[in-house]
């Protein structure tokens, strides 16, 4: 058996196991993107998100954004975005009252650092938040890895593994507010679809209260090329 068949037979085996012990207490957290390359410099997006607090079950919260990126050079990018965030009660699926309704602007520097078959990826964010608590300003930071394992760089028809961890802070104390781990895999299936799944622990601090989160995450990327040039790997993950 190959190699990449049986990096991917345990990973599910393992999602798939988790899933079943732990229904209670894992959430599921699905993404649909969507990226349109316009030319060498611009691209658009649109992403949806749908998460619940138990395994398909008592849906809580729900997120539609779109932005623009601008390619600075290859291996550095700024985006700027909009969306609505919305987070109900814990008691049930999209259960009233509303615990927080949000629109969210940011802008992001993106830079890559390509060694040997791995990418590794930084990205920085400061987003504004207009919540029905008020206004808030949040600060992100995430550093993450992606590594082709049939081929030497993830093109068509290629299996990769992602990692990364995201740290998040405010401008007021406590001021670190949250830390998200994400373990898992991808497949390219050609140059407009991949899909990718995987575990998120997100941690959630606050003063005299602290919450940990366990997600299967899984995503549909879709990548659309209007220009004349060849498809770049963007990689795309979560939030």
């Amino acid at each position: 058996m190959k190699l990449e068949k049986i990096i991917a037979l345990h990973l599910m085996t393992f999602l798939i196991t988790y899933s079943i012990y732990s229904q209670e207490n894992l959430g599921s957290w699905n993404i649909l993107n969507a990226t349109i390359k316009i030319n060498s410099k611009w691209s658009t997006f649109g992403e949806t998100q749908l998460r619940s607090l138990s395994f398909y079950n008592n849906f809580h919260y729900y997120e539609i954004k779109a932005g623009a990126t601008y390619k600075i050079s290859k291996n550095f990018s700024a985006t700027t975005g909009f969306g609505s965030y919305n987070t109900y009660s814990e008691g049930g699926n999209f259960e009233n009252p509303i615990q927080n309704k949000e629109i969210r602007t940011w802008i992001q520097i993106n830079m890559k650092n390509p060694l040997e078959f791995l990418t590794f990826e930084h990205r920085y964010r400061a987003e504004q938040r207009y919540t029905n608590n008020g206004y808030r300003n949040r600060f992100r930071y995430r550093l993450g890895v992606q590594i082709p394992i049939n081929n030497k760089t993830i093109e068509a028809k290629t299996f990769y593994v992602s990692l990364w961890n995201e740290l998040f802070f405010t401008n007021k104390e406590p001021y670190f507010e949250r830390t998200r781990l994400f373990i898992g895999c991808g497949y390219e299936f050609n140059k407009n679809v991949a899909v990718q799944t995987g575990y998120i622990y997100q941690f959630d601090y606050k003063i005299n209260d602290e919450i940990g989160r366990d997600f299967i995450n899984i995503a549909l990327l879709y990548n659309f090329n209007l220009s004349k040039e060849e498809k770049e790997y963007n990689s795309k993950t979560s939030d």
